[in-house]
């Protein structure tokens, strides 16, 4: 990703490492422990990113981003 189309990106720097530790099959409370926030946070991040996605839930966002060349697999 150049460092332009991180200037451009939908999601903040924070919902992009959450969404990748998700890819990386990390739960919620692994991704709070890992970060120093609580789970509640996290949900909060993933709900936003959905939100602004327009889908329904973790698995969607997870393809959308993909789709929209925001998210890579490792």
């Amino acid at each position: 990703m150049t460092e332009e189309s991180k200037n451009r990106s939908l999601l903040t720097a924070r919902e992009r490492e959450i969404f990748h530790l998700l890819v990386d099959d990390q739960t919620t409370k692994d991704i709070a422990g890992r970060l120093g926030i609580s789970e509640k946070t996290v949900r909060n991040h993933i709900s936003n990113t959905i939100q602004k996605l327009g889908v329904s839930g973790r698995a969607q966002a997870i393809v959308e981003l993909l789709r929209l060349g925001e998210l890579q697999l490792h």
